[in-house]
């Protein structure tokens, strides 16, 4: 389903040459599997991604996925969170993986959504679907949260939820994250810094001192192309 290599492309860290493969990202919008309403509305975010400038982009990810964890997209932290099931997690997914054939690169974090998409993108599609299911509370709560905060990348999470469920009805959600206090204010972020000043294992901080990010280093990806 190449739908969904291009929102796995599209939902990951906007690297530079991604803007070298303009023309890959329009054609590989014209998906079946999306209404035309959703096509159009996939289509606009792929022209307006392309005109933003490069560290423009980068910033307005990072500013919605990568400070506080409710925009997290790392699927297991909305699960588990920081329990111990967490790690039991990543290791069933990752076997799954390569029981698949399918290889992660180095440091890339099996839960990280744009993994999973990409994962799936060369799966049948009754398997697509019910993967999907499984995790369509968490696509809704995300895109829910994308919408409040007018963010343009609800628009491919909410495309998430229509190959999921095959419709979107986020109003009774949208309700509820009105009412959420942000964890990604800056007094909200303080705050985490403080509880989380002493930590020990596998997200201490490195040698060169510099705090851990939520950005997964190996999610980057060589070609961001995405293969009709």
């Amino acid at each position: 389903m190449k739908l969904l290599k291009l929102i796995a492309v599209l939902l990951d860290y906007p690297e530079d040459d991604l803007w070298a493969h303009g023309d890959e990202l329009r054609e590989a919008v014209d998906d079946p599997a999306l209404s035309p309403q959703r096509r159009i509305a996939l289509a606009s975010f792929v022209e307006e991604l392309l005109a933003t400038d490069v560290l423009k982009a980068q910033e307005r990810w990072l500013d919605l996925f990568d400070r506080g964890r409710a925009m997290s997209l790392l699927l297991f932290e909305h699960i588990h969170g920081e329990s111990r099931d967490r790690g039991q997690a990543m290791v069933d997914l990752l076997s799954t993986y390569r029981k698949a054939g399918f290889e992660l690169h180095a440091k890339q974090l099996p839960d990280y959504l744009p993994v999973v998409l990409e994962f799936l993108s060369v799966q049948p599609v009754a398997e697509v679907r019910d993967w999907l299911s499984h995790v369509a509370h968490i696509l809704e709560l995300l895109a829910a949260r994308a919408q409040e905060r007018q963010s343009p990348y609800a628009v491919l999470l909410e495309a998430l939820v229509e190959v999921a469920k095959g419709r979107v009805d986020l109003d009774l959600l949208r309700r509820r994250v009105a009412t959420e206090e942000r964890d990604d204010t800056p007094e909200a972020m303080d705050k985490v810094w403080e509880e989380e000043a002493i930590r020990f294992g596998v997200e201490a901080p490195s040698e060169d001192c510099n705090p851990p990010t939520r950005l997964p280093s190996g999610a980057k990806r060589n070609e961001p192309a995405v293969t009709p």
